[in-house]
């Protein structure tokens, strides 16, 4: 055997799953078909809001190949509620949301019955003869009407539309002033200013490659769900406590999944659907969805109307900031559905040295789709309106947007720094990646030619777009989540198993939909415990396997999950040193571990840990009082959040006779600590910018006054390809997080994060001197040039 010389971590090497992935040589929930299976197709309600009168379900139960059509009170499930986990305030309003409609429908795609047949095709056909007659309700569908007095009620029994109120104070909490004299003060104060706006987070839908699908085969001792999750562990708990079953009669295996994007995280009605079924007839169920079903059915994310104020000395210095939002929950509460925009809530004051700050948030019902976790889950929707405020700062007072910014920043020598929030930052250099970023930008040249082109009064005028951003991910602490009623803890646990042939097994309960983990696990264990990168096999995503874990959401996979891993690898070296050691007839105070050999130092005698592994394995020779084996588990619950952090510059083109916007150049310095492997970090950054472009030019979904999803399909709901992105240039700083011993922060929702304001500040920055002061998301060219009509006061 040979020992692994060359260092993995910081590699950049080509992903091991990709492989299997981008060949077709996998399997996903779609692919699996048992003997005997059954499959289930949702009748879905047209409407927004109605009562359901009757259903007839005579047509479809005669069609050839229908084994049965089902309502909930024909499944017993009219009591049944789906979780939310978080429950924000202890007065909180969560209605109860059973699998399908009981009596009253409350959005359009809601489940009124379901229909099981022998074949998919079927199956569907089938949802088409059930007939259902409805009794038409007002739909609910602007936040603010619905909390005035006299609104409809999307649920009566709660009585009200407000699902909960939630606020913090800096100078209640004791972490700063008050935010209300701070605006007050420089009402007063001719040297100081304050600027009011309103922005919109529109609503989009969590566009993944694979549609949900599910799989139930409840013919063995145990019952086995398949599907296409994010979350399998968090999901058998709460199957568990959802059905009264027993939790180890349960076994959720997610096999490879085709992206989730927060999209994946809940416990879906069509879950539980097929469990109830398989368990009725006892035997095998699917259930996959249409695109159009995911997109009108499952979660949407974002929706959020932010009216945010900002007080500031008129030399830069920021003084205070206020926020008080409002948040479509849509008509229920997913799985973590009124916790995102609390999330938010400790990221507005993002970069900044904000001395005082109030927070407020009301979240709404409404009859639309429940929205939920989305990539970046707060964070994004916060970074938007701090970066926006900031902008609209600068030009009030006649500043450099980023000298305004950096005049109010945290600097790298602050650095731990307490925030008005609360949160401790651990780390952090916003000036080191913000020079590398203007220099790959050439921010100077690109105002040079931004004057040019104002001179001339070219038609195509340029923008440059500023976003400075941190997050707070790696969720986290599990004693702070618990000060904020979480529902779970934000540990992770792993397993390293040494097999006597020397090969390595780890175990994560981190549980992968793209992420690159088998790769990256695969070289944080070789250089742990000094075995080649080829030798490590990760196992993750199955219950049965990993039967620990709190999985793959806010960007906590490395931070916590990695960590854990790193931790049970210590232990596994520690136990092979002992026995090494007795081996050796050596101390072992005298033993080096290099490269995974054990050595005695000052001498050349040694034997690798795989060695010590087949030595353990026989088990024919080891000390008194230790057990032959050297695996080790950990469960690692993290001191802190982790900050990334970075610096977002796009320049962009406005055609301002057509409104069409053109992405011209995109630089990005992001800031995740140490790197795994770079190429990883790569491919994270480029997904998350393209689906924060998006939201800035392409996405929204959009319901019409009935409360229908009127681009549900991809015709209609414009997703970007690679023609409408140009090249990216990204590159990094390393600033090593201090709270974990790999320095590493997280990246997967960094480019969502700050790429969103970065746009949007660009295209305002073409335009803002022909009078445009705002354009809504996304900044289509029809909305472009209506802004620059109505600004002109030529728009008819």
């Amino acid at each position: 055997m040979t020992t692994t010389v060359e260092r993995e971590l910081g590699r950049a090497r080509i992903r091991k799953e990709d492989a299997r992935l981008i060949t077709g040589r996998t399997r996903w929930t779609d692919n699996f078909s048992l003997p005997g299976m059954l499959h289930l197709a949702v009748v879905r309600s047209p409407v927004a809001h109605a009562r359901i009168i009757d259903i007839d379900k005579s047509g479809a139960e005669q069609m050839p190949g229908v084994i049965g059509v089902y309502t909930v009170r024909d499944l017993g499930a009219e009591g049944m509620g789906l979780p939310c986990a978080w429950p924000v305030t202890p007065d909180m309003k969560a209605p109860q949301r059973p699998p399908l409609a009981v009596d009253t429908v409350h959005f359009a795609g809601e489940g009124v019955a379901i229909v099981v047949a022998r074949d998919a095709a079927t199956a569907k056909d089938a949802t088409e003869q059930v007939v259902v007659d409805y009794e038409d309700l007002p739909p609910v569908l602007d936040m603010e009407e619905a909390i005035k007095e006299g609104a409809t009620l999307v649920h009566p029994d709660l009585g009200t539309n407000v699902n909960a109120f939630w606020a913090f104070d800096s100078a209640e909490a004791g972490t700063g002033g008050s935010a209300a004299e701070a605006i007050a003060a420089a009402e007063a104060d001719p040297d100081s200013i304050v600027v009011r706006r309103r922005f919109r987070q529109q609503r989009l839908i969590p566009a993944f490659m694979e549609p949900r699908s599910i799989v139930v085969d409840p013919t063995g001792e145990q019952l086995v769900i398949t599907t296409s999750t994010q979350v399998p562990h968090i999901l058998r708990t709460m199957a568990a406590v959802t059905l009264g079953l027993p939790e180890s009669k349960i076994r959720v295996i997610a096999p490879d999944v085709g992206g989730g994007f927060g999209g994946k995280i809940h416990v879906s009605p069509e879950e539980m659907l097929c469990v109830l079924v398989a368990r009725k007839l006892g035997k095998p169920v699917k259930h996959t969805e249409t695109r159009s079903e995911s997109m009108l059915a499952a979660h949407h994310g974002r929706d959020q109307i932010q009216d945010v104020t900002i007080a500031a000395r008129k030399d830069g210095t920021v003084t205070g900031l206020h926020v008080a939002l409002l948040a479509d929950m849509g008509a229920y509460l997913g799985l973590v559905t009124p916790g995102v925009p609390i999330l938010g809530a400790f990221m507005f004051n993002a970069i900044y040295k904000i001395p005082a700050y109030h927070f407020e948030c009301t979240n709404v019902f409404t009859t639309k789709t429940l929205t939920d976790a989305y990539r970046g889950a707060g964070r994004p929707e916060a970074t938007f309106a701090i970066e926006r405020i900031m902008d609209e700062l600068a030009t009030e007072l006649g500043r450099d947007p980023m000298e305004l910014r950096e005049q109010n920043w945290i600097k790298h020598e602050e650095f731990p720094f307490n925030t008005v929030c609360g949160l401790t930052y651990d780390s952090g250099n916003y000036e080191a990646a913000t020079q590398k970023a203007m220099e790959l930008f050439d921010y100077a040249g690109l105002r040079r030619e931004q004057e040019e082109r104002r001179r001339n009064g070219d038609p195509v005028q340029l923008g440059i777009g500023i976003s400075t951003f941190t997050e707070m991910c790696g969720l986290a602490p599990s004693r702070v989540l618990g000060s904020l009623s979480y529902g779970a803890g934000g540990w992770e646990s792993a397993s390293v198993r040494m097999l006597a042939t020397g090969k390595v097994e780890v175990v994560t309960g981190s549980s992968a939909h793209g992420q690159g983990h088998e790769t990256a696990w695969s070289q944080i264990a070789a250089d742990a415990l000094g075995v080649p990168f080829e030798d490590v096999e990760v196992l993750h995503g199955d219950t049965q396997v990993s039967p620990k874990g709190l999985d793959t959401y806010g960007s906590r996979s490395l931070a916590v999950g990695g960590i854990a891993l790193v931790k049970a690898a210590e232990k596994v070296v520690e136990k092979a040193r002992k026995i090494a050691a007795h081996l050796l007839e050596a101390s072992e105070d005298d033993l080096e571990f290099v490269n995974g050999k054990f050595t005695v130092k000052g001498t050349d005698k040694g034997m690798l840990i795989q060695e010590v592994a087949f030595a353990t394995f026989a088990a024919h020779n080891y000390p008194e009082g230790i057990e032959p084996s050297l695996d080790a588990d950990y469960t690692y619950d993290p001191e802190n959040f982790s900050f990334p952090h970075g610096t977002h510059l796009a320049a962009i083109e406005v055609d301002t006779e057509t409104g069409h916007v053109t992405l011209r150049k995109y630089v990005c310095v992001d800031d995740v600590g140490n790197a795994v492997n770079p190429l990883i970090v790569e491919g994270q950054v480029h997904g998350g910018l393209a689906q924060g472009i998006a939201q800035a030019l392409f996405e929204e979904a959009n319901y019409d006054e009935q409360g229908t999803l009127v681009n549900g399909t991809f015709v209609d709901y414009t997703l970007p390809s690679a023609a409408d992105l140009p090249s990216f240039t990204t590159d990094r700083t390393e600033t090593p997080a201090t709270s974990n011993p790999l320095g590493v922060k997280g990246v997967g929702e960094a480019g969502t994060i700050a790429s969103t304001p970065a746009i949007v500040n660009g295209v305002l920055d073409a335009i803002r001197h022909l009078g445009v002061t705002q354009v809504e998301m996304p900044c289509t060219a029809q909305r472009v040039w209506r802004a620059i009509q109505d600004a002109q006061g030529g728009a008819k």
